[in-house]
């Protein structure tokens, strides 16, 4: 059963869950800059292999402003993920508000096939202590 401070999705038997953390010791809410750390876990739950080839994220800070970002795999990496198998990692992300929320998608394919798919990544809040909660239901 899923935390409550856990987002999760799963896309063609790709589940995705997030869980992430204000980091005070390197935020300078004085400064207008707030730290969070997300750790990600992708396990694989269906029967075909895959690999995760890249990234596409987007970041809304507290007043709607919203960055894009794209890149090749995940903090250097571009996982296979056989059938059961999972991979975690922890990255970052730095916003100029006390709170806000990321989402995207993995862009995956199927390694047997070559099939190209997309994962969605959860949308999840970013909350500091800075702030009222923007929790997302």
């Amino acid at each position: 059963m899923a935390r409550k401070d856990e987002f999760s999705a799963t896309t063609r038997d790709i589940r995705v869950t997030v869980r992430a953390f204000y980091l005070a010791d390197q935020s300078e809410p004085e400064r207008g800059q707030f730290v969070w750390a997300y750790r990600v876990e992708i396990a694989n739950t269906g029967r075909e292999t895959v690999q995760l080839l890249r990234r596409t994220w987007q970041i809304t800070d507290g007043l709607g402003r919203t960055q894009t970002v794209h890149g090749a795999g995940v903090i250097g990496e571009q996982p296979v993920l056989e059938p059961g198998g999972r991979f975690e990692y922890t990255s970052g992300t730095p916003l100029a508000t006390a709170s806000g929320f990321m989402q995207g998608a993995y862009h995956m394919v199927v390694t047997r096939s070559g099939e190209p798919f997309d994962v969605t990544i959860p949308a999840f809040s970013l909350d500091s202590p800075h702030q009222p909660s923007a929790r997302l239901h």
